[in-house]
């Protein structure tokens, strides 16, 4: 049994880990096929003598070694994984090719067609289909594994990986982050009672758009029902101690500007719903700060016509 892990290239082909979790299977390019109009299709044939680039033919050699019984994870952008299968058919022949991503005039043979197709283990990671696993430091993939589109992980067992997928600390939404933390901050200081009912934007504005010593301006500042001052840092990622470090340093700094000694922090993040031990110990320190995990939701409804 080996440990493959291959890349899902989600940021060039949207939506493609979705269809790769709801076909139970993995993929990989390299069209069998000759185009004389698109320098993408040079025939990559997985067998038999081959001129083509080294990436063909590494991501060949390690096609074909791969077995039924092998475990494949999925890697997606920074430093997240799908899910773990365990391949039950392969189906990587040139004969084979069946794309996932359908043809167009820039893909004429459509793209992602060689398929392995796994059972995903899914007690080994969350529920929903909508939440990866982040892999925290020290338990990521090296470079030589993370660079390939195929590679063996050896840096790392089987039950290692399993760990670190089965602990909630580590699970985070697929499509989680603003673009920008200045996005988030943006959303919070137009609608603050979305953050808790009764908070409205701090009347201030001088207070408000104050530099402090580090150059920084507070991301958002409100008020709360007991006109206590509010501070809220926005973060993309999960939240770390330092980040408590630097927000009691503002609240510090605001009890002086008022003269209100019952400023409250709020931390805002998209990491996962389950705080690492380390970050519920630096929440905890006196003055305590509150902890709010914010998910990306977007409704539709459909619109009324005439």
């Amino acid at each position: 049994m080996t440990l493959w892990k291959i890349n899902c290239m989600d940021t060039q082909f949207p939506g493609l880990w979705q269809q790769w979790y709801r076909h139970q299977c993995v993929a990989v390019g390299f069209a069998p096929f000759k185009s004389h109009s698109s320098r993408i299709y040079r025939g990559c044939y997985l067998n038999g003598m081959t001129n083509q680039p080294q990436g063909w033919k590494t991501a060949r050699a390690r096609l074909l070694r791969i077995s039924v019984g092998d475990f494949i994870v999925v890697a997606l952008k920074d430093n997240r994984v799908g899910r773990l299968g365990q391949v039950t058919e392969i189906h990587i022949n040139d004969d084979e090719w069946d794309p996932l991503v359908p043809v167009s005039k820039n893909l004429p043979h459509g793209q992602m067609g060689r398929r392995i197709y796994v059972r995903w283990d899914l007690t080994c990671g969350p529920d929903e289909r909508d939440l990866v696993v982040a892999l925290p430091q020290g338990e990521r993939f090296t470079a030589g594994e993370l660079r390939p589109t195929l590679s063996e992980i050896k840096s790392k067992t089987l039950n290692r990986l399993q760990t670190t997928m089965r602990d909630p600390t580590n699970w985070v939404g697929l499509l989680a982050h603003f673009k920008y933390e200045q996005a988030l901050s943006d959303y919070i200081a137009a609608y603050p009672y979305h953050l808790e009912d009764g908070l409205v934007p701090y009347p201030n504005s001088k207070i408000r758009e104050k530099v402090f010593t580090d150059r920084r301006r507070l991301d958002v500042l409100l008020l709360d029902r007991k006109q206590r001052p509010v501070i809220v840092e926005c973060k993309q990622h999960a939240p770390t101690p330092n980040n408590f470090t630097q927000l009691r340093r503002y609240m510090k700094s605001l009890q002086k500007e008022t003269g209100r000694r019952d400023v409250r922090g709020i931390l805002v993040h998209g990491g996962a719903l389950n705080l690492r031990s380390e970050v519920v110990a630096a929440a905890s320190r006196n003055p305590p700060v509150e902890v709010v995990q914010y998910r990306l939701q977007v409704d539709f409804a459909a619109s009324s016509i005439g």
